[in-house]
């Protein structure tokens, strides 16, 4: 096992995934857990996280502990590359040139960390730092630098002691995967042995343990995440739970029929129906704000739970499909992280609900969660439907929201998908929809003048939600999908398409 002390970075469940990925179990804790919560577990290593802190400051993150009593080997990235040098007696300053963005990393020296990438050879690394460390402390010797800092990785001269100013973890670092492997393999010697399965097997003795003989309700979307909760809870306490499919009426096109239809036939689910579409159309009614439509949608659908749990008797948790992107945009998760925006799901349950929350999911990547939906034997139709946000069509239509322009909207959005099926990209990117605008633009139909809506698409390809790029999708079908649209559609007439990336956009508009 290895484990994993969160100091606030956005990235640290990223470094989490890279480790499932290799098949390595792992896990996530606070940077001032005590070290005898530490030794109690059966660790082979130990990473320390970046952060958005300085660990000049006061009141910098710092471990409880003295990091010599830690035996097994030890990696610092970015935070934890200058909390290990700072506490070692090396130099830490502001930076002269802060380092954010692709830089070029050269391996000058002979490491086990930095194995099977060339010396001499400049490749992009991640780098997000405002302060650098300009003398090595005693025992340390440096094994790559960058353009601008001398001592980009170091470590300890006789101890398995490690630390890199950069992110291996993402993406945007080439060798970053290379590198974790051989943290994991080469320096901590484990061993690859970490499924999917393995997960399913520890969170249904999990789920066991917390809810023990009482119920649980399921708040059911349709969507990946909320069915891969429900099949999972299925599984590990099969009639215990209720699922509650709530029609909010911001759903897709469809949507709500179809939930019924696959779940009423396919699962063996107590599965209930609530139609509750005038009650969150009231009270959304002339609300433009972003983020007061999110908190409206997430107290009305706890209102509703909350009327549908006192019909169960000993209904006792509320399960809910949050993940980790989730989590990390909304709060501080595990360390200070810097909150980016709130989501519906995240955050707790009113004081007057009696329920607890059970979020299986809370831990994992979207991509993770579709390799789980697999593994429970669900059909690929639903494992590998997009994502689709909490708060569904509210934060895809720009300013107030009404009846009419929710079902404008849902013929626009699925002509989207049904065109991204018929060319056989629907499965190439990771998102795609339509926005409805709070716009109207000059245009000319049959020869008269035309003053209608226009609508953005969005379509971006990731792999974990955190961050993405804007698909490069073909001329022709994009063409045809804005041809269709003005054709089909009442009171569109114009298509825009959103180039923008995630940094420093979101998938979302809202």
């Amino acid at each position: 096992m290895i484990v994993i002390l969160d100091f606030g970075s956005q990235y640290t469940q990223l470094i989490a995934r890279r480790i499932r990925e290799a098949n390595v179990y792992c896990e996530i804790h606070p940077y001032h857990i005590s070290l005898d919560k530490l030794k109690q577990m059966p660790m082979d290593g130990l990473i320390l996280s970046g952060g958005p802190a300085s660990v000049r400051s006061e009141d910098a993150p710092a471990l409880s502990f003295d990091i010599n009593e830690i035996t097994v080997p030890i990696l610092g990235i970015c935070y934890g590359l200058q909390l290990l040098t700072k506490g070692a007696g090396g130099e830490i300053v502001p930076s002269h040139a802060s380092e954010y963005g692709k830089t070029k990393l050269t391996v000058i020296k002979d490491s086990l960390l930095l194995q099977s990438i060339p010396q001499n050879t400049a490749f992009n690394v991640w780098m997000s730092h405002g302060d650098t460390l300009i003398s090595l402390p005693k025992d340390f010797i440096s094994v790559a630098s960058s353009e601008k800092i001398p001592y980009a990785a170091l470590q300890h001269i006789s101890k398995p002691i490690y630390a890199i100013q950069f992110h291996p973890e993402v993406t945007h670092s080439e060798n970053g995967k290379q590198i974790l492997s051989n943290f994991l393999f080469a320096i901590c010697k484990v061993t690859a042995d970490w499924k999917m399965d393995n997960f399913i097997e520890q969170k249904c003795e999990e789920i066991k343990a917390i809810v023990q003989d009482k119920k649980v309700i399921c708040g059911l979307s349709g969507g990946v995440d909320s069915s891969v909760v429900a099949i999972l809870l299925e599984k590990a306490i099969g009639k215990q739970v209720t699922c509650i499919f709530i029609d909010n009426g911001l759903l897709r096109k469809n949507e709500a029929q179809n939930v019924v239809n696959l779940f009423s036939k396919h699962y063996n689910l107590n599965f209930i129906h609530v139609n509750a579409q005038e009650k969150f159309l009231s009270k959304l009614a002339n609300v433009t704000d972003p983020e007061q439509k999110r908190k409206i949608i997430g107290h009305t659908f706890i209102e509703v739970f909350d009327e549908e749990a006192k019909k169960i008797e000993n209904a006792t948790f509320l399960a809910q499909g949050t993940l980790y992107p989730d989590v990390i945009e909304s709060i501080s998760a595990k360390g200070p992280s810097a909150v980016i925006k709130s989501h519906h799901n995240v955050g707790g349950l009113p004081d007057k609900m009696k329920l607890s929350l059970l979020e299986p999911l809370r831990e994992l990547f979207k991509d993770e969660v579709r390799l789980l939906g697999k593994a429970l034997a669900m059909p690929d139709e639903l494992v590998y439907r997009h994502p689709f946000p909490g708060p569904g069509l509210a934060v895809r239509i720009l300013g107030d929201i009404t009846k009419q322009k929710i079902a404008t909207l849902q013929e626009a959005d699925a002509i989207v998908l049904e065109e991204l099926k018929r060319a056989n990209y629907y499965h190439k990117v990771w998102q795609a929809f339509a926005v409805l605008l709070p716009v109207r633009t000059v245009g000319v139909m049959g020869d008269s003048r035309t003053y209608a809506k226009a609508l953005a698409i969005r379509s971006v390809e990731s792999t974990d939600g955190m961050t993405a790029n804007w698909s490069h999708l073909p001329y022709e079908l994009l063409g045809t999908i804005s041809n269709r649209i003005i054709n089909e559609v009442a009171d569109i007439n114009r298509i825009v398409y959103d180039i923008t990336t995630k940094p420093p956009g979101t998938i979302e508009w809202e």
